[in-house]
């Protein structure tokens, strides 16, 4: 991720650098259509910030009770791939709005630390998970452009996403909710070729609900499992997504 970051960096810089005098612009009336389509195709991390409960009180088998403490974390970022369409509806010269619904492909790697258990030398217990998710989203942007300058037009997007997680129910320990609600912010730069416009574009998601399915500790078939279940009270899903969008 941190070289297509570089990469979308230097390509505007180079585009900025090139652009101080007017040169001939291609597509010149390619804006002014009411509405128009496209494709994306992109790369995306996912993340979720996670509240622990800390100590709980664990009835045992034989009806005693324990106090264990179970720690969970997203321990590292996977890249994954995201694909959709766009439709621009143009509402002035310089606003649009957007509707880009898109199928995001990733994962999500989470650690387990159980602090009252060690092995037989000494480290502290860890599991892990690797959520995998499925995501189709349908997020509503409005779009604010600046002035056109030669052949590219940088621009700032805001609005919301909602997104299905597609991920049938399993029996890891942390199970998503179905439905997400994200608010988004975002820049780009269209760049205007001979033949087609290419926008990238790095936008920021961030969960405005609660993502984590609360009953399905009472779905897991293992008891001993629930403790790693019960050790989050809530998390908020958070998504980078760098696209590329062709018109």
């Amino acid at each position: 991720m941190r070289k297509l970051l570089t990469l979308l960096y230097i390509v505007l810089a180079a585009t900025m650098a090139n652009g101080q005098e007017r040169k001939p612009q291609n597509k010149p009336y390619i804006d002014l259509r009411p509405m128009h389509f496209g494709i994306s195709v992109g790369f995306h991390i996912q993340d979720i910030e996670l509240q622990n409960v800390g100590p709980q009180i664990v009835t045992l088998d034989d009806g005693t009770t324990t106090t264990e403490t179970v720690v969970c974390d997203q321990d590292n970022w996977n890249p994954g791939f995201s694909v959709g369409v766009l439709a621009d509806q143009r509402l002035s010269k310089h606003f649009s709005l957007r509707l880009q619904p898109t199928m995001h492909f990733g994962a999500k790697h989470l650690v387990f630390r159980h602090l009252n258990q060690t092995d037989a030398e000494g480290h502290i217990i860890e599991k892990t998970q690797d959520m995998k998710n499925t995501y189709i989203a349908f997020p509503l942007d409005l779009k604010f452009s600046a002035e056109r300058f030669n052949n590219y037009r940088p621009y700032i997007t805001a609005g919301i996403n909602p997104m299905v997680n597609l991920t049938s129910k399993s029996q890891d320990y942390i199970q998503l909710k179905r439905y997400d609600m994200m608010l988004e912010l975002g820049f780009g730069c269209d760049l205007y070729l001979p033949f087609f416009k290419l926008i990238p574009e790095l936008k920021f998601s961030y969960s405005l609900m609660d993502a984590i399915d609360k009953g399905h500790a009472d779905e897991l078939t293992d008891a001993t499992q629930r403790v790693y279940t019960n050790s989050v009270t809530s998390g908020h899903a958070k998504m980078i997504t760098l696209t590329f969008y062709f018109e």
